[in-house]
């Protein structure tokens, strides 16, 4: 069988996120039209018995530190490097692709590099024929290939010409499991992706969530969580006018985090002040930002 690594690399909103959850019938991977809504890498296994596993990598858009906080991203980046057998570069089809192609320069990739042309369905006149000669000349792209991560198109064909790149071996991680981060990591990102639903430009990159209680009963999960903020202004417009937004929230992820993990959930939820926590290494490592 076919075992190994293929890590989801490009600019913030290429669709990395999009693509991940299409590929892995799941939603592994909050996604926002936001940018910088990764901020972890996020490793999915798909698993065929006796056929194949490959274990995607989702990475933070690729930005300019600004914070301790970018950092720690740029950090997941650079160990996703390390360890791939394929490397995905996902280009928006309507982007600047001198932009993209100026970040997997930079990247030095060594393994096999395909070019991921994405949103193909909403790609303007001439921009794919662009792309194709533009990436055809780049020594670090081995194919291009042309999809729709939203649309689900053509994802077998990508499938398939990853699978050619993957070398021989057996399964890294048990067939039973989807990724190697806990619950937990994911109900976090579930409350936060609310977060970046609801609120404008601002609010969701001040923001982080921390998972205090989580308790399984035979008929419900017991959840606990704090919304960490920068100010009492943030605070004041998360909780919103009686509670409004928080209750919105709640509501929203509850549905979702029930979803995911297939029981009834109490979800309670806490909005705690922690000035500058982005630029605060003991906040950040308590966060699960390592």
């Amino acid at each position: 069988m076919k075992a190994g690594f293929v890590n989801i690399f490009g600019k913030p909103n290429a669709g990395k996120s999009t693509l991940l959850n299409a590929l892995m019938g799941e939603k592994m991977a909050i996604v926002s039209p936001k940018v910088q809504t990764t901020r972890h890498r996020i490793k999915a296994f798909l698993n065929k018995p006796d056929e194949y596993q490959i274990i995607f990598s989702d990475t933070p858009g690729i930005i300019e530190a600004r914070y301790k906080l970018h950092d720690k991203m740029m950090g997941a980046v650079k160990s996703a490097l390390e360890d791939a057998d394929v490397a995905l570069l996902m280009v928006d089809a309507n982007d600047n692709f001198e932009e993209s192609d100026a970040i997997f320069s930079a990247l030095k990739l060594k393994v096999p590099s395909l070019v991921i042309l994405n949103k193909i369905d909403i790609a303007k006149n001439g921009k794919i024929a662009e792309a194709e000669a533009f990436f055809a000349t780049k020594s670090y792209c081995k194919q291009l290939i042309k999809i729709s991560a939203l649309e689900k198109h053509h994802l077998q064909k990508l499938l398939d010409v990853i699978l050619t790149f993957m070398p021989d071996g057996f399964p890294f991680y048990s067939e039973e499991d989807l990724s190697d981060l806990p619950t937990r990591f994911f109900v976090s990102e579930i409350i936060r992706e609310k977060i970046y639903e609801l609120f404008g430009d601002e609010i969701p990159y001040h923001t982080a969530v921390l998972i205090n209680e989580y308790k399984e009963k035979e008929a419900l999960t017991k959840i606990q969580a704090d919304i960490v903020v920068n100010r009492d202004t943030q605070k004041t417009i998360i909780i919103g006018e009686r509670g409004k937004m928080i209750k919105e929230i709640g509501t929203l992820a509850r549905k979702d985090i029930e979803a995911f993990i297939q029981q009834k959930v109490f979800l309670e939820l806490f909005v705690k002040v922690k000035p500058k926590w982005r630029d605060n290494d003991m906040r950040l490592k308590e966060y699960g930002y390592h």
